[in-house]
C-alpha cells in the first residue's frame, strides 16, 4: 500500500478518535450551550489527557522503531527488553529515596533519574546481545527477561521500604494512567517527545543503512558508533519522559511498527513517521476504551495495553516460528 494512503487514513482516524476522546468521558461534553463547568472539564481534564495520549503513543512507537533498527530485529521493544522497567526503577528510586532527602520531588528529578536508568539499560543490553556487529536475538530477549526481573524485584524492594503514602502513589503510578496530569507536565512531555522524535527523524537514512550491517553503514558514509549512541540517547529520553509522566505502558513500540511494516514495507522513511501516527491513534483509542469499559471505574491504561499486547506478541512469535 502506498504510504500516502496510509498517512491519510491514519490522519482521519486520529482526528475522529481525538474528537471522541475529548467529547466522551464520564458524560458527553457536547451540548447546545457551553457552560463554565464544561469549559473547565475540557481545558483542565479532557484536553491535557488527549495531548498526553498523543505524545506518549507517538513517542513510544517511534522509540520502538528506533530500537528495532538498532538491534536489527522487530521484536525489540522498550517494555520487552527491559528499557521501560529500567526507567521505571529510576523513577521509583527517586520517588522513594529522594523523598528521604527532599521534602518535595519535582517532575524533572523523576524524569532525569528515569532517563539515566533507561540509557544505562539500553547500553548494557546492546553490549550483551551484540557481537561483531550482529545481534543475537535469543540473547537479546533473555537479557530483556533478566533486566525486567532485576528491575522489577528492585522496584518491589523500594516499595517494601516505602511508607504507606509512597506505596499508594507508586502502586497507582506503575499501573499507568493518563489522567490528572498538570498542564506544565503535559507540555514538558510533549516538547521532549517532539524534540527526540525530530532527532530520530534526522537518522532515517543512516537507519536504513545500519540495518544492512555496520560495515555497509560505514561504506555509505555514516558513522555506526555515532548512530548507535544517538539512537540510544534519544530512545531513552522518549521512554524516560513517558514513564515519568504516566508510568509503564508496554507493547506500543511492538504492535504499531509491526502493523505499519505490513502495510508499507521496511523503509524507515515511511515506517517511523507513520508509526508516530499509529502509536498516537492506538493509545487514544485504548484510553477511550479504558475510560468506558468498566465506567465509572477506570481501567489502568498500562494494564489494558498488557492485555492487548501479550496475545499479539505470542502471535508474532508464532509467525516468526513458521517463517523459520
Amino acid at each position: 500500500m502506498k504510504p500516502s494512503r496510509v498517512y491519510w487514513f491514519l490522519s482521519v482516524a486520529l482526528f475522529v478518535a481525538s474528537l471522541l476522546h475529548v467529547a466522551y468521558g464520564a458524560g458527553w461534553l457536547v451540548s447546545a450551550s457551553w457552560t463554565p463547568q464544561q469549559s473547565l472539564i475540557f481545558w483542565e481534564l479532557r484536553l491535557p489527557r488527549l495531548l498526553t495520549a498523543l505524545s506518549v503513543g507517538a513517542g513510544l512507537a517511534i522509540a520502538g522503531v528506533a530500537l528495532q533498527a538498532l538491534f536489527r530485529n522487530p521484536l525489540a521493544e522498550p517494555g520487552l527488553v527491559g528499557v521501560s522497567a529500567g526507567s521505571a526503577f529510576g523513577a521509583v528510586f527517586m520517588m522513594v529515596v529522594g523523598s528521604w532527602l527532599w521534602q518535595e520531588i519535582s517532575w524533572w528529578q523523576i524524569g532525569g533519574m528515569a532517563f539515566f536508568s533507561g540509557l544505562a539499560t539500553i547500553g548494557a543490553l546492546y553490549w550483551i546481545a551484540t557481537r561483531n556487529g550482529r545481534t543475537d536475538v535469543a540473547m537479546m530477549l533473555l537479557a530483556g527477561v533478566a533486566f525486567n526481573a532485576i528491575f522489577g524485584a528492585s522496584t518491589q524492594f523500594l516499595m517494601t521500604v516505602s511508607d504507606a503514602l509512597q506505596l499508594q502513589s507508586v502502586t497507582f503510578w506503575l499501573m499507568g494512567s493518563l489522567a490528572n496530569l498538570a498542564w506544565h507536565s503535559v507540555l514538558i512531555l510533549a516538547v521532549i517527545s517532539l524534540l527526540a522524535a525530530f532527532g530520530l527523524l534526522a537518522l532515517l537514512k543512516p537507519m536504513n543503512a545500519f540495518v544492512l550491517g555496520e560495515e555497509t553503514c560505514l561504506h555509505m558514509g555514516y558513522d555506526p558508533k555515532h548512530f548507535k549512541w544517538r539512537v540510544m540517547v534519544l530512545s531513552a529520553l522518549i521512554v524516560a519522559a513517558s514513564v515519568a509522566a504516566v508510568g509503564v505502558i508496554g507493547f506500543v513500540g511492538l504492535v504499531v511498527p509491526h502493523m505499519i511494516r505490513l502495510l508499507v514495507g521496511a523503509d524507515h522513511r515511511a515506517v517511523l513517521p507513520l508509526s508516530a501516527f499509529g502509536g498516537a491513534l492506538l493509545l487514544v483509542l485504548a484510553d477511550l476504551f479504558a475510560k468506558q469499559l468498566f465506567a465509572p471505574v477506570e481501567l489502568p491504561i498500562g494494564l489494558l495495553m498488557a492485555m492487548l499486547g501479550g496475545p499479539f506478541f505470542l502471535w508474532l512469535l508464532m509467525q516468526n516460528r513458521r517463517a523459520v
